[in-house]
């Protein structure tokens, strides 16, 4: 089965629109693991608009005290600054099961792309290090169609997770055949390689089930934007169900 880890930026996103601590983060993560998800993830940003430091320590005792998968996402790359420790620091601190590594900068409105392993593999490898000496499982953001993505093995990554933005359009214009099958082939390129496959990016309720018929053994799909959007009509409850029946 493939597991559910809920991203709870967008709670974080509506608390910091208006100031305060509602709506909580913590709560609603914890709505969602009554529900049956399988774990969280956050991608704390180092210009603090969504999640925060403070929720990531906060939603790390919530799920070690659940016995849930906590996930962190972000770019290992990006420097300190006030209010934001860093990406490494922050997994030192909380251990989470898994980080996620992702290429993303404070310009961007939302991660578009994966990581380019000629430019950045030789960086990405001590950083990969620590954090396995940290007991975290590292994932590496991947575009479907990167032709070295075996490469993240070499460095020693554990697993990839897929950018499904470009699928998730395709299916939304209505023909995602072409998009299946580039990702159904990135998939087995990475298990070849010994590597674990997680998907991410657009997932929603309305694509997820193609999604997983077409690509091979899919471990864990991390989904934020659309869960919340559409627990917004029908509740963090019915929609957790909703993308557990699909899994």
């Amino acid at each position: 089965m493939t597991y559910l880890s809920v991203n709870v930026n967008k709670i974080a996103v509506l608390r910091n629109s208006r100031g305060g601590t509602d709506p909580d983060v913590v709560q609603a993560a914890t709505a969602c693991l009554d529900a049956g998800a399988h774990g969280i993830t956050v991608h704390p940003r180092p210009d603090q608009r969504h999640v925060r430091a403070e929720d990531v320590f906060a939603l790390s005792t919530l799920t070690r005290a659940r016995g849930v998968e906590f996930n962190i996402e972000g770019n290992p790359f990006a420097p300190p600054r006030e209010g934001y420790p860093g990406l490494l620091p922050l997994c030192e601190q909380t251990r989470p099961a898994q980080a996620t590594l992702v290429p993303d900068g404070d310009g961007q409105l939302t991660s578009d792309h994966g990581f380019d392993f000629g430019r950045d593999g030789e960086r990405l490898r001590p950083l990969i290090a620590a954090l396995k000496s940290y007991g975290c499982r590292v994932s590496l953001f991947v575009d479907a169609g990167n032709p070295d993505i075996a490469q993240a093995a070499a460095l020693g990554a554990d697993r990839v997770e897929l950018y499904t933005g470009p699928y998730a359009e395709a299916h939304a214009a209505g023909d995602a055949t072409v998009q299946l099958a580039l990702f159904a082939d990135a998939a087995r390129r990475a298990q070849a390689a010994g590597l674990g496959v997680n998907a991410g990016h657009d997932l929603s309720q309305e694509n997820l089930r193609d999604f997983l018929q077409a690509v091979p053994d899919v471990l864990e799909v991390s989904i934020g934007h659309a869960l919340i959007g559409e627990a917004l009509y029908d509740g963090l409850d019915t929609t957790v169900k909703g993308y557990l029946r699909l899994l």
